[in-house]
């Protein structure tokens, strides 16, 4: 008998796609489906379930098909169809809840990967140049999806106490970007002009949807005897764009704002429903934040096949051009950076930031 694999957030494009991956490995019997909604993709033959995993039903699902592998993608930042923040609130905190639950009471679940986020570490003034799985970050996250991914991973960390017998991955993905978009900063960075915090050039790293479904693929089947995955893991390409190299390969004009006013202007397009500007994206359009990720190398074994200049450049291309030709953006940009006060210099980083 080949894996029995449960795959949550399958409505959502990452997910549909992470389904069809899975589902061609030869290791693998059976593909399940998740989500409370039913997905407008294909899923490639997988089996879906409409259910809710904020609702223990969930329990009989595992039960019914004899789990043995659950990959956990049901936790993001981004409502799905009408549902508001309270609703994804739920489904990632509530839901991962039960789901976790259900898990501790099946008999043949062996292996748990969960999709995460390194917006666990926050954006702060003070923080290191680079973050390792170890370090906590100087001011936790104080609401949104951030907050909602640091009360995940701890209940998964509870989980894997509980349950030594099963192997356990956290995948802390840097800032999603991919021909497809769909997440709240390639909402931002698609719009004509960007707001920027006057004084600050944050420090960006991003990753590859193509990456995402890859390395997600290889925590959740062993790639060799003995070799489990287990851990917490960094994912990110290699290297590192300030916001200003962002709006010059965009063609998109920068508008500085201080800090003061793009508070009140995030409060303002989120309210509105234009864009969700949370103040955790404001934090980070302010500090920047990268991630080490040897661990992901040397542990997990892999290699993104896009580094962050890479994968940004292929979201750019298919977003098509901005309002101005990029070389024209660069030259205004630099004009501006001559007459405003320099932010703070970063510190070094390592050559896997």
């Amino acid at each position: 008998m080949g894996k029995v694999v449960l795959v949550t957030g399958v409505a959502r494009h990452l997910g549909g796609r992470f389904v069809r991956r899975i589902k061609r490995e030869p290791e693998v019997d059976r593909v399940i489906g998740v989500d409370a909604v039913p997905p407008e993709h294909d899923l490639g033959g997988a089996v879906f379930v409409r259910a809710d995993i904020r609702h223990p039903m969930i329990a009989k699902v595992l039960a019914e098909h004899s789990v043995d592998t659950v990959v956990h993608m049901d936790v993001t930042g981004t409502p799905l169809g009408s549902g508001g923040r309270a609703s994804v609130k739920e489904t990632n905190v509530i839901g991962t809840m039960q789901l976790l639950g259900a898990c501790q009471k099946s008999p043949t679940v062996r292996r748990l990967v969960v999709k995460s986020t390194t917006s666990v570490y926050g954006s702060a003034p003070r923080d290191p140049a680079v973050f390792t799985e170890t370090m906590l970050p100087k001011a936790l996250p104080t609401g949104g999806f951030a907050k909602d991914a640091v009360e995940v991973e701890g209940y998964v960390r509870g989980f894997a106490r509980r349950r030594p017998d099963v192997a356990v991955a956290v995948l802390r993905f840097a800032n999603i970007l991919g021909p497809k978009g769909g997440t709240p900063l390639a909402d931002y960075l698609s719009l004509p002009v960007l707001p920027t915090v006057l004084g600050y050039d944050p420090r960006l790293q991003f990753v590859h949807e193509d990456d995402v479904i890859d390395v997600l693929r290889l925590a959740s089947v062993e790639p060799r005897r003995g070799t489990l995955n287990s851990g917490t893991f960094n994912v990110a390409g290699d290297g590192v764009l300030l916001l200003s190299q962002c709006s010059r390969r965009l063609g998109r004009p920068t508008v500085p704002v201080l800090l003061p006013a793009i508070t009140w202007l995030g409060q303002f397009v989120r309210t509105a429903g234009i864009l969700d500007f949370s103040p955790e994206q404001i934090r980070l359009l302010t500090h920047g934040r990268i991630v080490d990720t040897t661990q992901m190398r040397e542990t997990l074994g892999y290699t993104p096949r896009y580094t962050t200049p890479e994968a940004f450049r292929d979201f750019a291309r298919s977003h098509g051009p901005g309002l101005l030709p990029p070389d024209q953006v660069a030259r205004a940009v630099d004009r501006l950076a001559a007459v405003l006060p320099p932010a703070s210099e970063p510190k070094e980083h390592s050559a896997h930031g």
